[in-house]
C-alpha cells in the first residue's frame, strides 16, 4: 500500500491586521493558550489536537497540510494530476508549497525539515542561535 502523502492538518491560518486584538479575542476572550508569538503571526493551542490556530497580519486564511517533505509530496502530487501554483519556499520551519487539485481546491503544504519554532519564557519566536535547548 502506497504511504499516504498528507500526515495531519499542521494549522488553520487566520487573517488579523492587528495581533494584540487578536490575542485578546483569541486568548483572553476565547480561552485559547497562546504558543508562540512573532512579528507577523501568534499561535494558539487548541486543546484537542497538535494542530495549532495561527492569526498572521499578512497571509489570507488557508489550512496547512503537513507532509514529510515537500519535494518529495509535490512530486507525488503532480504525478497525481495537481498543479503547482507556488513553491518549494522556505518557511521558519522548514519547506511550503502551494498546489491545485484536479478538482480546482488550492493545498498549502509544508513540512518540518528544520524542526519546530523556537521560543523564549514570554513566548516569542527567537532564532535558532538565540534559543535554549
Amino acid at each position: 500500500m502506497t504511504e499516504a502523502v498528507f500526515r495531519r492538518i499542521d494549522c488553520h491560518l487566520l487573517n488579523a491586521p492587528d495581533l494584540d486584538a487578536a490575542i485578546d479575542f483569541y486568548q483572553g476572550r476565547l480561552g485559547q493558550t497562546l504558543i508562540w508569538r512573532s512579528d507577523e503571526a501568534v499561535g494558539f493551542r487548541m486543546p484537542e489536537t497538535d494542530a495549532e490556530l495561527v492569526v498572521h497580519t499578512r497571509l489570507a486564511p488557508e489550512t496547512d497540510l503537513l507532509v514529510r517533505s515537500v519535494p518529495d509530496a509535490i512530486s507525488r502530487l503532480i504525478t497525481a494530476g495537481a498543479s503547482l501554483i507556488r513553491g518549494p519556499f522556505d518557511i521558519a520551519i522548514g519547506k511550503c508549497a502551494v498546489l491545485r487539485d484536479p478538482f480546482g481546491n488550492v493545498l498549502t503544504i509544508l513540512d518540518q525539515s528544520k524542526g519546530p519554532l523556537k521560543t523564549d519564557t514570554a513566548k516569542n519566536v527567537v532564532s535558532r542561535t538565540e534559543a535554549s535547548s
